[in-house]
């Protein structure tokens, strides 16, 4: 799956409007993705709103990492030029993304101490392709104009700038000369991204201003817009060119690239037998039956199956839909169980049968969603 984030309602609109079949999915926290298919393609995507800043934007990147294990990420929306020559309306997809408020302050002068994130290598190729054949251009809205695409660092801090003889704005363009555009948010979408193996991570941007004083009449004049536009339509593409990518590897490379499986075969010999087979063991481990004594909690069963589950599609154990429908039926559960009443528990009992149906393929998944039914039973 590919998880497309965006900071801004319009940009979100812009993406989601090349979505088909949308449909909420609620993290544990409050947090509401949307799953939608790519039009005229059939893939399922995960689309979130991050807000503005980088900090919120690393808090829902790492929330999103977590909720669907992606295969890469993307973050979409506009931008303001730092240059001239880069027109509004083109599509800036960053090389390198600067987080350029890091630094020392000292009697000389503050000194610049960024953090530096680089595109991989195979998306970028892939981004390059795209931009070379020009099919991209096909998802653009009938009768737009077609915006040209930059390949350059894009540079992320903390404030909106829109001057270009500010102290700021001169230390910025002076200090980061080679950056193409300037925005809040990147910097910690890649943070994020980086931290969880490296995940695969493009961040494309529509030129809506010129960082120069005239923000104001050109969002006046509905750049903002039709920039988020240009790059969803770019965006949109790259994303189902990954899809394809990572659907053509071999599934012995897939499995090589999760480093290590959480199957494990034991082999019994002679008179010998198997008493416990396990991967990666999280939480307590109780072999036989517990004691009488030893409520089981059906909230940290729950929480449990979550992992598991997650570990299960990991090592393909579990297709993609079923995944899906399998989390949105635990957050039913889990939501129900947290109403604490009778009719709440009534709820999470039937959610819990329609996730048995779904897990029966997976013994071991299937018979922990019986777990769970028989925690909720002894505490009717």
């Amino acid at each position: 799956m590919i998880v497309i984030l965006s900071a801004l309602d319009l940009e979100y609109q812009a993406v989601r409007s090349h979505l088909t079949d949308l449909r909420v999915h609620r993290h544990a926290a409050g947090t509401r993705f949307e799953l939608g298919c790519l039009a005229g393609d059939g893939q399922q995507l995960a689309l979130g709103l991050v807000g503005k800043g980088n900090h919120p934007a690393a808090v829902i990147t790492e929330r999103a990492i977590a909720e669907f294990s992606p295969s890469a990420l993307l973050f979409v929306g506009v931008a303001g030029a730092l240059w001239p020559g880069i027109d509004l309306g083109d599509v800036v997809v960053a090389t390198h993304v600067y987080a350029y408020h890091g630094g020392t302050s000292e009697d000389s002068g503050f000194k610049a101490r960024p953090r530096v994130w680089e595109i991989d290598h195979e998306t970028d190729q892939i981004a390059r392709h795209l931009y070379r054949a020009e099919t991209w251009t096909r998802r653009l809205p009938d009768g737009a104009a077609v915006p040209a695409l930059r390949f350059g660092p894009i540079a992320a801090g903390e404030v909106v700038q829109d001057s270009t003889i500010s102290a700021h704005a001169q230390w910025v363009r002076q200090t980061y000369n080679d950056a193409l555009a300037i925005e809040m948010e990147s910097a910690g979408v890649a943070q994020a991204a980086h931290h969880n193996r490296s995940l695969p991570m493009a961040v494309v941007r529509g030129i809506s201003d010129r960082a120069d004083g005239d923000k104001t009449a050109t969002d006046g004049l509905n750049w903002q817009p039709r920039a988020a536009s240009n790059a969803a339509a770019f965006a949109m593409a790259l994303a189902q060119e990954l899809i394809v990518e990572h659907k053509n590897r071999p599934a012995s490379k897939a499995r090589e690239a999760n480093s290590m499986s959480d199957n494990v075969k034991n082999v019994a010999r002679d008179n010998a037998q198997v008493g416990v087979q396990a991967g990666h063991i999280f939480g307590n481990v109780t072999v036989g039956h517990p004691p009488q004594s030893q409520a089981a909690d059906p909230v940290a069963q729950l929480a449990e199956l979550r992992d598991r589950l997650a570990r299960a599609r990991k090592a393909q154990d579990v297709d993609e839909d079923t995944f899906i429908a399998a989390q949105d039926e635990i957050a039913v559960a889990a939501e129900s169980l947290s109403e604490k009443t009778e009719a709440g528990r009534g709820k999470a009992m039937i959610a819990l049968k329609k996730l048995r149906g779904l897990l029966a393929d997976v013994a071991e998944l299937a018979a922990h969603v019986s777990a769970v039914i028989t925690a909720i039973r002894s505490v009717l």
